[in-house]
């Protein structure tokens, strides 16, 4: 059975604060992990990316660099991973040690509308990852699987597929004003210019 997405996100954001080093960073990809991460629990420090398709891996390597006693977990759809696939070789190359990157793989182009990805037509999100250096990778289809990969995203540096099911699901908007989502994200964190 497929995995419903909501409940995948849910479990992967649940008990956030209790990270190693601090509350955990998330920054979510354009669309549905966006969605589904403001429903699972708006915080000041989850990053929703409104307009940047393909950059949530590339932005969350930034936060890791610019924090690096701090946990950042990308979260983000297939077709956003798609449209970023330089950005794992990147990671791969610079190593962070604190961020984790978990791709919700519908196989589908959820915003555009569900048309089939290129993970439907065979791309191997994970194996591309392994393929740029990432060292630790995985796919995930059981919520066993999502329950045991939640701490693993908060201990480990690793590149993860979860397969949930395709679809269109309510959304959920968290807030979308780019300046008050950097500046609520900057002062939780005590950064002052």
């Amino acid at each position: 059975m497929a995995l419903d997405r909501r409940a995948v996100v849910a479990e992967l954001l649940r008990d956030a604060a209790d990270t190693p080093g601090g509350e955990l960073l998330v920054v979510t990809g354009l669309g549905s992990s966006t969605y589904d991460a403001g429903a699972a629990g708006d915080r000041d420090l989850n990053f929703y990316l409104w307009g940047a398709m393909g950059g949530a891996a590339m932005i969350g390597l930034g936060m890791a660099l610019a924090q690096p006693a701090r946990r950042v977990l990308v979260l983000t759809g297939d077709g956003e991973m798609l449209m970023g696939l330089g950005s794992l070789a990147t990671i791969a190359a610079l190593k962070p040690a604190n961020l984790s990157i978990a791709v919700l793989d519908n196989g589908q182009f959820g915003e555009t509308g569900q048309q089939r990805s290129h993970t439907a037509l065979g791309a191997d999100l994970a194996a591309i990852a392994a393929g740029c250096g990432w060292a630790t990778t995985c796919e995930v289809r059981d919520m066993a699987g999502v329950a045991a990969l939640r701490p693993r995203l908060r201990g480990e540096a690793m590149f993860a597929v979860v397969h949930i099911a395709g679809g269109e699901v309510p959304r959920h908007l968290p807030p979308r004003d780019g300046a008050h989502l950097a500046h609520r994200f900057r002062d939780r964190l005590g950064i002052v210019d």
